[in-house]
């Protein structure tokens, strides 16, 4: 039997500990910004008192522009889906874009963005570091909403997860249910509470093995795909399957049932695919699976970070299949190398040595030390720390650029968590761990690497925000329909930075080291960071499906099989499905 999740009430307390802090400290003694909040305020009501005298003088004169909650002046505003790009003024009422003008417009608070981008705040749809620390981090680089395709959170803990965000989240939020987790729950009997972390919570089941090597019965396999579908019933976005770490646990037939799972709900699979690390040939392999599992179910798929040997092929298929009216797309990380945990299998000497011919002194490092490891200190680290994180070498740096060019992928990045995991989101940034500097960093390289190769900057805006939206708002996501956009009625989610300061900062020594040149990031209307500082602003809003009172699950039976693709196959004959799951 699993454990249930514990109380609402104790784990938002738990997750928002650092909040409330700050929300304390903010009532007893009051900010600038809330003394410039009061004065504006008193303004606002001297303002309206003598409109009103005057209204009812002039009767022609227009509505006063104190509507707006917030007015962006002057900036060059881009919209990604019209290509609208020009000077002008953005109004926001009640958390949604109500005018874009170049009239001058006044409002309750304003943000000058002379010289500057006004953009649709950027989407991360692999972003594995949901923890207050994450969010704030985040939010330097532009983060607006941020969501986990991959690793996910256990369907049993979906509804648990988003409603310890509610409320006390800088970003908005998002995870698929875990392909990888409802695996460790039937295989390994792992349970608990620490299930509600999400992403972060394999750092504790992959303490074991079975989620990764152990084939299921198929009684087994009908209860990994029932703990999926629970997360989908809770309102998760789609599924997020590490295949890539479960090769040799997970058949083909097992990876075509759980993507059946999400085609049932029109939602998307992501996919560390089968392959990944791997060779040019294993790579697309790994990508053609997942491809080929989508078509034959008309289905939504993501190919997760396809930035590896390979990537022009897989390039082509999904841009080949995204012209005859797919919804499947690519993500990339502008980045030369990975990060992951000691234990993942595409990493043990026989695969990463022996058969891809890797030498750990140029490719596995351990972010910690700096140091780069021998099969030896791989071993003994192995052994002592199986899930500790480390970063790994794989491509040619000049890559980079080129895949920020690239037709309708997304930007992703793949935030692994540093030391603590957890803490108050005001926490001192000198006190984090190292981690891989795409945690801190992958927009702001974005930006700086297309400044310096002369890429256009509506690309770049597209593959950081519109795209990701777009894709996700196809498959019915409300939340993303109203977002990664520049244009009256939408969501105010918004970057406003300067296109020649933006930049990252961190690296493999120092990878939490936030990103500057951001002067306002403005979430569901909100000015949540100014000039490269995050406020007290608790906006973020969950992204996901509504919660639906019945399940949609359809056990795999042998039965039903041979009714829907065989002639008339003997009751007794179990070739398709044999007991040890379909090996």
């Amino acid at each position: 039997m699993l454990a249930k999740p514990g109380g609402a009430a104790s784990r938002k307390e738990e997750f928002a500990k650092g909040a409330l802090k700050t929300i304390v400290r903010l009532a007893l003694k009051p900010s600038i910004e809330a003394e410039i909040d009061m004065e504006t305020l008193m303004k606002k009501q001297r303002y309206i008192l003598t409109g009103t005298f005057l209204l009812s003088v002039m009767c022609s004169v227009p509505a006063l522009a104190q509507d707006y909650d917030l007015v962006i002046n002057n900036g060059r505003v881009m919209d990604p889906e019209t290509l609208y790009d020009d000077i002008a003024n953005v109004g926001i009422k009640d958390g949604r874009i109500a005018a874009i003008t170049k009239d001058a417009l006044t409002g309750a608070e304003t943000v000058d963005a002379t010289g500057h981008i006004v953009a649709p705040g950027f989407i991360d749809t692999h972003f594995h570091w949901q923890t207050p620390i994450g969010y704030r981090v985040g939010l330097r680089d532009g983060l607006t909403s941020g969501m986990d395709f991959e690793a996910g959170c256990a369907g049993s803990y979906v509804a648990a997860w988003y409603e310890a965000r509610a409320g006390v989240t800088q970003a908005n939020y998002g995870c698929a249910v875990s392909h990888e987790l409802a695996r460790a729950m039937v295989l390994d009997g792992s349970t608990g509470d620490f299930l509600i972390n999400g992403p972060i919570a394999a750092l504790e089941t992959r303490k074991k093995s079975g989620w990764s090597v152990t084939r299921p019965t198929l009684e087994q396999g009908n209860a990994i795909l029932e703990e999926i579908d629970k997360g989908l019933q809770a309102g998760a976005p789609g599924i997020g399957s590490t295949v890539g770490y479960m090769r040799e646990g997970v058949s083909s037939r097992e990876m075509f049932e759980v993507q059946k799972v999400g085609a049932r709900y029109g939602r998307p699979t992501g996919a560390h695919t089968r392959y990944t690390l791997g060779t040019d040939t294993t790579e697309n392999n790994g990508a053609q699976e997942l491809i080929a599992n989508a078509l034959a179910l008309g289905a939504p798929a993501i190919v997760l970070h396809f930035n590896n040997p390979g990537w022009r092929l897989a390039q082509q298929m999904i841009v080949g299949l995204q012209e005859q009216g797919h919804n499947i797309w690519g993500e990339i990380y502008p980045y030369a190398a990975g990060s992951t945990t000691l234990n993942a299998s595409f990493l043990q000497p026989e695969s990463w040595v022996e058969q891809l011919g890797n030498r750990y002194e140029d490719t596995v490092q351990d972010p910690v030390t700096g140091d780069f490891y021998t099969l030896e200190t791989f071993k003994t680290d192995m052994a002592a720390n199986p899930t500790k994180p480390i970063v790994v070498f794989k491509m040619p740096e000049e890559d980079a650029p080129k895949w920020l060019t690239l037709k309708g992928v997304t930007v992703a990045s793949d935030a692994l968590p540093p030391e603590p995991l957890f803490g108050p989101w005001d926490i001192p940034l000198d006190q984090l761990g190292n981690t891989h500097p795409r945690a801190a960093g992958t927009r702001g390289i974005t930006i700086r690497l297309g400044r310096e190769n002369n890429i256009p900057m509506m690309q770049l805006i597209s593959i950081l925000s519109y795209n990701a939206a777009k894709h996700l708002g196809d498959t019915g996501l409300k939340a993303m329909q109203e977002r990664g956009r520049i244009q009256t009625g939408m969501v105010a989610d918004i970057v406003v930075f300067d296109p020649e300061r933006f930049t990252d900062n961190s690296t493999y020594d120092k990878g939490a080291v936030p990103s500057t040149g951001m002067k306002a990031v403005i979430v569901n209307g909100q000015v949540t960071l100014r000039d490269d500082k995050v406020l007290p602003v608790f906006a973020g809003q969950p992204i996901r499906f509504d919660p639906e009172d019945k399940p949609r699950f359809v056990p795999v039976s042998v039965e039903a099989w041979n009714a829907e693709f065989s002639t008339g196959m003997p009751s007794d004959f179990t070739g398709a499905f044999p007991a040890n799951g379909g090996n």
